[in-house]
């Protein structure tokens, strides 16, 4: 099956995906250029002390407004909550929660940018201060375009067997294809929505199109990108899950067995892809999850990330590696300290269609 980009490619980049078996054309639009350059780049340690960055605060500028809906497992055609590989001992939601918050910068009618969170509405109190802020900033090296934020929940219960696990630790296209098919239309079709943006739109840029997450999340933003780059380009990850979380029984499990791992086990698979046009940052905590067993290494977080960040370098991407002294997993300090520097420089370059 060949699935077309969205956008015209100036090239083409064919990318076998033995496990879903298709074959994705993918590719810059012929009309969008950016030119990010490499500030912030590379390897950034912080910490022991951290303060709050008063950009993710309530600093009294225009509020944009919040809109929260659901949408029932049942009605999904790919995350219907029914998957045979899931353990029926960990409870699988029956709808969930979709946040959308649209900041006063957006005009109805453009086309808008989009970030997708998930683990939803998780941090979204400090993207909405984020794009409060940053959105109207006077400094052109702080600012950040007007992108609609949509904060996606999980399907409920958290690593093997569970409907998270699915979702977020496996590793396919088809998170990708739920968010891009399912949610994204749910959102521009909301009635509540519709009534106070008449015309709203979403770019279909992929440069234009950001996912974030934290822990199974952030391995979740990963993968998005990594093999739908035809849809979102921009990846954030916050203590990522680079280890074996892929459900044993899942058919992945043939050509990634070792799950997220192996983005830099020995088969490297990013060191030994094709460069993929994506722009990613990601973050470890020192004390972030390790495995009880030395020995368990396919199940420590610190490692993972340290040789994720060590292949995206070797690979030549533009990327941000954050490690966090004296915090742990998914640290709030952590959060209330970058996150309106790590999204500055995810949206660096940015400029719309």
């Amino acid at each position: 099956m060949l699935l077309k980009s969205r956008c015209l490619p100036n090239r083409i980049l064919l990318l076998s995906i033995a496990s879903v078996g298709l074959t994705l054309n993918s590719g810059a639009c012929d009309d969008y250029t950016e030119t990010p350059g490499t500030e912030g780049n590379g390897n950034l340690v912080i910490g022991p002390d951290y303060t709050v960055d008063p950009d993710l605060t309530d600093r009294g500028n225009p509020k944009g407004k919040l809109f929260e809906f659901s949408m029932p497992l049942a009605d999904s055609k790919i995350f219907r909550g029914d998957d045979v590989t899931l353990d029926t001992n960990k409870p699988v939601r029956k709808e969930r929660k979709i946040s959308v918050y649209i900041p006063a910068a957006y005009k109805d009618g453009t086309k808008a940018p989009i970030l997708v969170m998930h683990d939803g509405p998780s941090r979204l109190n400090l993207v909405q201060n984020a794009l409060d802020n940053l959105t109207i900033s006077a400094d052109p090296n702080r600012i950040l375009p007007a992108f609609i934020a949509i904060g996606v929940q999980n399907g409920g219960d958290d690593s093997k067997g569970s409907q998270r696990g699915l979702e977020y630790d496996t590793m396919s296209d088809r998170l990708a294809r739920f968010v891009n098919d399912e949610v994204l239309p749910a959102v521009l079709n909301n009635a509540e929505i519709r009534a106070a943006y008449p015309k709203i739109a979403f770019t279909e840029n992929p440069w234009g199109r950001a996912t974030m997450g934290c822990s199974s999340g952030g391995a979740a933003a990963l993968t998005m990108g990594w093999f739908r780059p035809d849809l979102f380009r921009r990846l954030i990850t916050y203590s990522g899950t680079f280890v074996d979380q892929q459900d044993d029984d899942a058919p992945e499990e043939a050509v990634y067995p070792l799950g997220a791992w192996e983005y830099h086990s020995s088969l490297k698979l990013i060191e030994t892809s094709e460069k993929k046009p994506l722009r990613i940052f990601t973050h470890v905590s020192e004390n972030d999850n390790r495995a009880r067993d030395p020995e368990e290494t396919y199940h420590n977080w610190v490692m993972a990330n340290e040789r994720t960040a060590a292949a995206l370098k070797t690979k030549g991407y533009d990327y941000r590696y954050v490690y966090s002294r004296a915090t742990k997993h998914c640290d709030g300090k952590v959060f209330e300290q970058t996150l309106a520097d790590t999204l500055v420089w995810t949206w660096r370059g940015y400029h719309g269609e």
